[in-house]
């Protein structure tokens, strides 16, 4: 029970790494929060970790505020925030990527964690410490053609994540960073920019040296250790989830 007496906010935990996620976080203990757009998908994974679920929008400010106030109001505390929502553009030329699809990747990828920030700092710092966990990606350190711009919001992601742990060191607020390879989520064929099949993952596949994709239970195994306090001196990281595609 790594996690016995926390309390966990997850963005984008109906489905994908954060359904995984909010799983593994309550089976270790965590009272857990999801927040998603999805709302019976969000309802659906609370049901069965017995964790609460909150509606709301990564890319507005009053709806992360919302999420940290369920969290306040129903655990006491906030003490782990894991922003995990994400998007991708479809696999394409980076100029037939759409000014519309750019703001989107921007607002998820990079703004939602701008909102939470400043959201959840000041109530840890009330509260004397706390961990702030990103979900970025391998795609922001070996980058894939067709993805330039989905590139660079996880490139911000990784390099945010260890501009927060140094600013945020003095007031005892752990931020890390857990970068997985491309996984079978429902994101893939968006990756991929190829229909789902086994040929179509076979390509992808023999670009990772162990030889799959990464799964969902990866990414909250690395996430659980990062949260917990086997991880309490461990700051400024970006862990490379990825059958050692980076190398």
């Amino acid at each position: 029970m790594k996690l016995e007496g926390k309390s966990a906010l997850i963005t984008g935990g109906a489905s994908g790494f954060g359904a995984a996620i909010a799983r593994r976080f309550s089976a270790e203990g965590a009272q857990v929060i999801i927040m998603d757009l999805n709302r019976e998908g969000a309802a659906i994974v609370a049901s069965e970790c017995e964790a609460h679920s909150v509606v709301g929008d990564v890319t507005k400010a009053e709806d992360i505020n919302r999420a940290v106030s369920v969290t306040i109001e129903q655990t006491g505390r906030a003490d782990i925030v894991v922003n995990n929502a994400g998007w991708t553009h479809r696999n394409k030329p980076m100029l037939e990527v759409s000014e519309e699809e750019y703001d989107r990747l921007y607002d998820i990828n990079v703004r939602s964690i701008f909102h939470m920030t400043r959201v959840i700092v000041p109530v840890m710092r009330q509260q004397g410490g706390g961990v702030i966990l990103n979900i970025g990606s391998t795609a922001g350190i070996r980058p894939r053609p067709g993805l330039t711009w989905y590139n660079s919001t996880k490139g911000a992601v990784n390099l945010l994540s260890k501009s927060m742990a140094v600013e945020l060191a003095p007031d005892k607020i752990r931020v890390n960073c857990v970068a997985p390879v491309i996984g079978a989520t429902a994101l893939l064929e968006s990756f991929m920019g190829l229909p789902d099949t086994p040929e179509n993952r076979a390509k992808f596949i023999g670009t990772i040296p162990l030889g799959r994709l990464s799964e969902p239970q990866d990414v909250a195994n690395a996430c659980l250790y990062l949260t917990s306090d086997d991880a309490a001196f461990i700051t400024g990281v970006v862990l490379e989830v990825d059958g050692g595609r980076t190398v």
